[in-house]
């Protein structure tokens, strides 16, 4: 039996709308997306695969909004499809992200990029997006960018503080670039192929954990105040509620320094205001 009967036919035994319902399945496994009482954003939805798995996992407490141009039929399940509503709609239009945002219960004028930004209502945003196949791979690949573009944009103004996010995107040009611009905006990514993947198909999934929403970048040089001090004896800076570790730094002290590492709830810096 082919990899491609085999997760077909379990999916009909399994009573998963498609197949794909495994690839998340797997890229969970690897790297735990989905959690107990998470709220999960699922683009490109339709059929409905990846929103069986998320309402599953996000357990009675969590709840699953699942976005597609295409009409989304109800879950059978009805505990599953408790967890679940289905936005008909195009996110690249303000009027689907509000109504996705209100889903959420996130506010819709809220700043969730820049500067200043602060975390979103949602834990996790998943796309399993594709182009229409015009059977000419450059145009394919260039288009299937472009929604996974569509989808990281949709993730930042979505996601909390912490959040993950999981998109497709075929291999090809420009996908190095992409992923570095989500390497950026979370604490690492992975790029993986589940094994439920067809043998033919030039698709990768690119997993980004733990969404940064700090006020500030690695490398950048700043005054602070040490406002405390933690339990390994470093001090510790707030900036706009971001706490920034300083080794060698007391409370009460103003010191100059270079922030070295940004993770998604705190940060390190090293004073360079003396030798």
């Amino acid at each position: 039996m082919t990899r491609k009967d085999h997760y077909y036919n379990k999916a009909k035994q399994e009573d998963y709308r498609s197949r794909s319902a495994y690839k998340l399945k797997q890229l969970d496994d690897l790297e735990n997306v989905i959690s107990g009482g998470d709220t999960v954003v699922d683009l490109g939805a339709a059929p409905g695969g990846w929103l069986q798995v998320a309402a599953e996992k996000v357990g009675p407490e969590g709840n699953v909004i699942g976005v597609d141009l295409q009409r989304i039929k109800d879950l059978e399940d009805p505990d599953l499809a408790e967890r679940v509503e289905t936005i008909r709609g195009d996110m690249t239009e303000d009027r689907t992200r509000e109504r996705v945002l209100e889903a959420a219960g996130g506010d819709v004028d809220g700043d969730t990029t820049g500067p200043d930004a602060s975390g979103g209502p949602v834990d996790a945003v998943v796309s399993d997006m594709a182009p229409n196949m015009s059977g000419e791979y450059s145009l394919d690949q260039a288009r299937s960018l472009h929604l996974a573009r569509q989808a990281f944009e949709t993730a930042l103004e979505l996601l909390d503080t912490g959040g993950d996010f999981v998109v497709k995107v075929f291999e090809g040009p420009d996908v190095d670039e992409f992923r570095a611009d989500v390497g950026d905006a979370f604490q690492y990514v992975r790029a993986t192929t589940p094994k439920a993947t067809r043998d033919e198909s030039s698709e990768i999934y690119l997993i980004g954990k733990g969404r940064i929403t700090a006020p500030i970048d690695a490398g950048d040089e700043l005054e602070v105040e040490i406002v405390d001090v933690g339990g390994e004896g470093d001090g510790i800076a707030s900036i706009d509620g971001y706490r920034l570790f300083v080794p060698g730094a007391e409370q009460g002290e103003t010191v100059t320094v270079r922030v070295e590492d940004v993770k998604p709830n705190f940060g390190f810096a090293q004073r360079i205001d003396r030798d």
